[in-house]
């Protein structure tokens, strides 16, 4: 299954590294979908998570309010145990294609690589970042 929308960064992303090594990069990512409820749009979260050197590449880019083009794979629902000791779930998937989208949050003080017709996934090895 393929997810592929626009979205916006709920924080600062966080990497961390598995035992050998490999970065591992988790996203919080705000989709809008439905129509207005009261002047609000309804928002799915999905935890998104990214492996490899992009990890890296793309972490000084990346903040949170940050608009993304994503597309993820292998989407499934999670449940897991709160602090209080309930039962909680959540949507996570596995960012494949990553494109800037729209301007920075105003906390972040680099411009955002252009977005182009390539996505950071077919050039990874190619940014110069």
């Amino acid at each position: 299954m393929l997810m592929i929308g626009m979205a916006r960064l709920g924080n600062d992303p966080e990497i961390r590294y598995t035992t050998d090594g490999k970065a591992i990069m988790d996203l919080s990512l705000a989709f809008n979908y439905g129509r207005k409820v009261d002047g609000k749009q309804p928002t799915q979260w999905v935890n998104g998570t990214m492996w490899g050197d992009r990890c890296e590449k793309l972490r000084p880019y990346l903040g949170k309010g940050q608009q993304l083009f994503v597309s993820m794979t292998e989407p499934h629902i999670e449940v897991y145990k709160r602090k209080d000791g309930s039962e909680g779930v959540s949507l996570r998937a596995r960012v494949g294609e990553l494109e800037f989208a729209g301007p920075r949050s105003s906390e972040q003080s680099e411009p955002a690589p252009r977005a182009s017709k390539q996505s950071f996934h077919d050039i990874e090895d190619d940014v110069p970042f």
